[in-house]
């Protein structure tokens, strides 16, 4: 259970990060593929392990690295898009509804099984996330609803291949070496459109970006090193994890929102807190 506190508290300091991106005028493009970097300098810097270029060349799960990384870019791109095209209210709707995916997965590949209580709880924390989000009555254009749900699915598949890749490739002592080279897969996919950008002269670095990314680099590294660490906990099902994660980050980003921005919450988002304590308790049961 400390890993899954920590997997939550380091999930929320992301979207605190975020938050001050757009006060200080941060590139986030930019300042997500510094992160990168960072976050696989913090994992080969705090690995117990002994580093063999050699040896981590053969890992079996390295070409599942090349493909997670591939994905968080591609995945950014799109949340990007459906912000721009559908508002922030849809993009976070979108991303925080699909832990339905990795949920089902656990249910139908791993056969997990759930009582009665989970299940309503699970349900339940559908209806939570999408009110404690849903900041406006923004409703998708029927011209732009391919970005929505391309964010949906892509969401739901990092969470699922993450769950999936750590149940079949990665032994307990390589989390962290894992996670190191994700983000580091990851990082060049970046350079990569970096590259095409500065070809279309589209590019155009400023210094506050790699700050920025220091900032997003630290607690997203652990945001993910302590989520698999979680997700590698026998007595704990997966569907019941990114439950209790998903609805953790809603209730304490709501929180923080509230006391440290001092944003304010309609009717809706109040019923969705509500619905969130209902099924966290639920879900714990």
């Amino acid at each position: 259970m400390i890993s899954l506190f920590w997997a939550i508290f380091f999930s929320v300091l992301l979207f605190v990060v975020f938050k001050y991106f757009t006060k200080y005028n941060i590139n986030t493009f930019q300042a997500i593929v510094c992160n990168y970097i960072v976050a696989f300098i913090v994992g080969i810097y705090t690995t117990e392990q002994s580093i063999s270029i050699a040896t981590t060349l053969q890992k079996p799960w390295l070409l599942y690295c090349m493909y997670l990384g591939s994905l968080f870019i591609a995945i950014f791109f799109t949340m990007g898009k459906t912000s721009q095209l559908n508002g922030v209210s849809v993009a976070s709707v979108a991303s925080k509804m699909s832990l339905i995916i990795p949920v089902l997965f656990g249910l139908l590949f791993f056969k997990e099984s759930i009582g009665f209580l989970k299940a309503i709880g699970i349900g339940t924390a559908l209806f939570a996330v999408y009110f404690t989000t849903k900041k406006s009555t923004t409703t998708i254009e029927t011209t732009n609803f391919m970005f929505p749900i391309l964010l949906f699915f892509g969401s739901g598949i990092i969470d699922t291949s993450i769950h999936f890749i750590q149940k079949t490739k990665v032994p307990l002592a390589d989390t962290s070496l894992f996670s190191s080279f994700t983000f580091l897969s990851a990082f060049l996919v970046g350079c990569l459109v970096f590259v095409y950008q500065h070809y279309k002269n589209q590019f155009e670095f400023h210094f506050k970006n790699l700050i920025g990314g220091i900032a997003l680099g630290i607690p997203n590294y652990f945001s993910m090193y302590f989520l698999i660490r979680a997700l590698q906990n026998e007595k704990i099902q997966s569907a019941t994890l990114f439950t209790l994660i998903n609805i953790g980050v809603i209730l304490l980003t709501t929180l923080i929102g509230l006391l440290l921005f001092k944003e304010k919450l309609k009717k809706q988002n109040y019923v969705g807190i509500a619905l969130a304590i209902l099924a966290l308790v639920l879900v714990s049961f």
